[in-house]
């Protein structure tokens, strides 16, 4: 049987994208019997500016960087030109598509290739964003719903509110994100936490989607705990509390050690679709304190695993439990058995290789 190949769209590997995309690689590289993967993206994200995309992402995965901007202009029109010259040249079989624009764009490139079967991932719907006006989200929201009734596709929405987002438009598919829970829970080391302080920390991109001001009111209300944004960003201004250290961009393996430092994760989004620090956070066995949005509220067992807020009212409440060193210790036993249930990569990345192949009505059972 020939290679089924694969090609992937991103708008633009950076953050939670990049990780899922890597994870995404590593995992189809060992389908290379199978599966031939490119990964069409734009490489705008200063995150990433640093790393070296090809010795990351597994071997054998082609990489091909296209012009997509972020937000709407003429410069569509060149995007889809390019997109469209490269279906042409690499005759994909599948083709995957990831975020709000990626899909568009893609979608309408299919209008004219039609050889392929085409997905489409949101990773947080557009109209979901807290940083644009009321008119912008209900524009969003229609390009979602006609581009889906117009162009076609089938959606892979990456957790279950995703999902239940998803059906609303056509028909869709669930695929949670996961992690590689074995790889990440051999870097826990829980002789490192031996803090004198309680340490509270976040990891991603210091923008306007993970909300640092509210990360920031949080560490000023509570000065006899350490915070720890581990990342950087746009935003870092917004950080002025004197008690909040900023790691600046670090490698995946400086990212797993200062993990090992927290005492409990938090994540302050104001929109998300299923991020994929927290979960890390979870192997880690790590309590989660999470704003109650779609893609926390999928992640987190209230209670059980950790506290979802509304409110800074309600953080104080949910801080002053996990001071104690049992609770937390049990949430995070309990995290860690939520994520092996619900969030295993190999487990959710097996099922998405059986969507390809039911696509094409390859037999999985000889695969």
């Amino acid at each position: 049987m020939d290679k089924i190949k694969v090609l992937h769209v991103v708008e633009a590997l950076g953050g939670g994208i990049y990780t899922y995309i890597k994870d995404l690689t590593i995992f189809f590289g060992k389908q290379s019997n199978l599966f031939d993967t490119t990964i069409a993206y734009c490489g705008k994200r200063r995150e990433v500016a640093n790393i070296d995309i090809k010795k990351e992402l597994s071997n054998g995965v082609s990489l091909i960087e296209l012009d997509i901007n972020k937000e709407i202009s003429l410069k569509d029109f060149k995007s889809i030109y390019e997109l469209l010259s490269i279906c042409k040249s690499l005759k994909p079989d599948i083709i995957h598509l990831h975020s709000s624009k990626a899909g568009v764009i893609g979608r309408f490139v299919s209008l004219f290739y039609k050889k392929a079967v085409v997905f489409y991932t949101p990773h947080a719907y557009s109209f979901l964003r807290k940083d644009i006006s009321y008119l912008k989200k209900e524009f969003f929201y229609y390009i979602e719903k006609y581009t889906s009734k117009f162009f076609g596709g089938t959606t892979i929405a990456c957790g279950d509110s995703e999902f239940e987002y998803g059906k609303k438009f056509g028909k869709t598919l669930l695929v949670r994100n996961g992690i590689n829970i074995e790889t990440i829970s051999n870097k826990f080391k829980r002789k490192k936490i031996n803090n004198k302080r309680l340490v509270i920390g976040i990891i991603g991109r210091i923008s306007h989607i993970k909300n640092p001001w509210l990360f920031n009111n949080v560490a000023k209300n509570n000065p006899d705990i350490d915070f720890l944004w581990i990342g950087d960003g746009e935003l870092r201004d917004a950080i002025t509390s004197q008690n909040i250290t900023i790691t600046g961009w670090l490698n995946r393996e400086n990212i797993f050690d200062y993990l090992n430092q927290l005492d409990i994760y938090i994540q302050t989004s104001l929109w998300e679709g299923l991020p994929i620090a927290p979960l890390e956070a979870m192997a880690f066995q790590k309590p989660i304190l999470a704003t109650n949005i779609i893609g926390n509220k999928d992640i987190v067992k209230h209670g059980e695993t950790g506290f979802l807020f509304t409110n800074e009212n309600d953080i104080q409440e949910f801080i002053n439990i996990l001071k104690d060193h049992l609770t937390r210790e049990k949430m995070g036993k309990l995290g860690l058995e939520r994520c092996m249930k619900y969030f295993d990569l190999n487990k959710n990345f097996t099922l998405l290789k059986n969507i390809y192949l039911n696509s094409l009505h390859i037999n999985t059972q000889k695969n």
